[in-house]
């Protein structure tokens, strides 16, 4: 079992930054693929951003978010962080983090494992 805590939500105008974190603990974090979703009221969860076991390799939504918004971990402190620049209105949703069992990056949500509960994060225009 893979617990996730999601943190650093909140309301934000556009333009400005915010940075959620992502506590992990149970098994080993280390070997596990990492991802943030987001949801959008009405609308379906959607991938944000993926990195793998050892943070070699990163994904992100295509447009929407990349080259605003960047994902790391830090497994010594069993950690996932999404720092999400350049924030606009579109942004507004509930984040989730997940786990995978896989050492490998997905950007489908059902190939993740473990989910947070998710953290609120709005961006005001």
């Amino acid at each position: 079992q893979v617990q996730l805590v999601e943190s650093g939500g909140g309301l934000v105008q556009a333009g400005g930054s915010l940075r959620l974190s992502c506590a992990a603990s149970g098994r080993t974090f280390g070997s596990n693929a990492m991802g943030w979703f987001r949801q959008a009221p009405g609308k379906e969860r959607q991938f944000v951003a993926a990195i793998s076991w050892n943070g070699a390799i990163t994904y992100y939504a295509a447009d929407s978010v990349k080259g605003r918004f960047t994902i790391s971990r830090d497994n010594a402190k069993n950690m996932v962080h999404l720092q999400m620049n350049s924030l606009r209105p579109e942004d507004t949703a509930v984040y989730y983090c997940a786990a995978r069992y896989s050492s490998g990056i997905s950007t489908t949500r059902d190939a993740y494992d473990y989910w947070g509960q998710g953290t609120q994060v709005t961006v005001s225009s």
